[in-house]
């Protein structure tokens, strides 16, 4: 427990401040209307399509990264698959020429046959090793454009909620920023209707409490909920009418009204 009370800030801390009680009162108009564009700014931030398209827009960039991954990946394949099959197509020209010189009986001498006849198994071997090379990258390539189309229609349609979601983001806030103009507006003329001072020692207070002013009533402060002692009570019920208060609690602007219980 703290054995050091904190000290109480004084009820008038501007003592030379003097304000007329309507202006007073309508410093309460002034915090209601401060409380709701506080109220729209937090709506405003915290709408539930700011958290799905966060969450969209990084899948989409995760997409997007697998995408370009995969189209170059793609692409080297497709330049691999057309190596592999031109190979293959070039061993095949030979063996069909060897073919040929063998079907023509212009070669008689049988070492030179034998040769020949080698030549074409070894062929025929790195035909099939190529085939062989071929079809695995076919298979490689065949997958990868499989899955970069599946990538695609993730991407599409990841693009298309976010679209969507953008457009209901957009006319909530629209909706809230015209409710706020409204509720700025009419600050406006509540704000300029009233005494510099006042205002300023409203504005000072509002920054350091996040309210600046509070209705007493029933013998309570309407910003803090602390009901007030009697000794301040009667100090508050001996200050003059137009003299700004503060509360003894939470430092705002006490405005006392008839349900003020003084």
């Amino acid at each position: 427990m703290d054995v050091h009370p904190r000290p109480r800030p004084p009820l008038t801390p501007e003592p030379t401040l003097k304000a007329a009680p309507h202006d007073q009162r309508t410093l309460l108009d002034l915090a209601t209307c401060d409380a709701h564009l506080s109220q729209l700014s937090h709506r405003r931030s915290a709408i539930p399509e700011l958290a799905i398209l966060a969450e969209a827009t990084a899948d989409e960039a995760r997409l997007d990264d697998r995408r370009i991954e995969l189209d170059t990946l793609v692409g080297d394949l497709r330049r691999e698959l057309r190596q592999a099959e031109a190979e293959v197509e070039l061993v095949r020209t030979r063996r069909t020429r060897d073919e040929q010189r063998l079907n023509s009986g212009a070669i008689s001498n049988p070492k030179d046959l034998t040769n020949l006849e080698h030549e074409m198994q070894a062929l025929e071997r790195r035909i099939t090793t190529l085939e062989d090379e071929e079809l695995e990258v076919m298979d490689k390539f065949e997958t990868a454009e499989s899955e970069l189309s599946g990538v695609l229609e993730e991407l599409e349609a990841v693009r298309s909620k976010i679209a969507e979601v953008t457009v209901t983001r957009d006319a909530t806030f629209s909706d809230l920023d015209g409710q706020s103009g409204e509720l700025a507006a009419e600050r406006s003329i509540l704000a300029g209707g009233l005494p510099d001072p006042l205002v300023a020692l409203y504005e000072k207070v509002r920054a350091q409490y996040g309210s600046g002013a509070a209705a007493l009533r029933a013998r309570a402060c309407e910003g803090c909920r602390l009901e007030i002692n009697g000794a301040d009570l009667r100090e508050i019920a001996a200050a003059p009418d137009d003299e700004v208060l503060r509360c003894p609690e939470c430092s705002r602007i006490l405005v006392r009204t008839a349900e003020s219980g003084l």
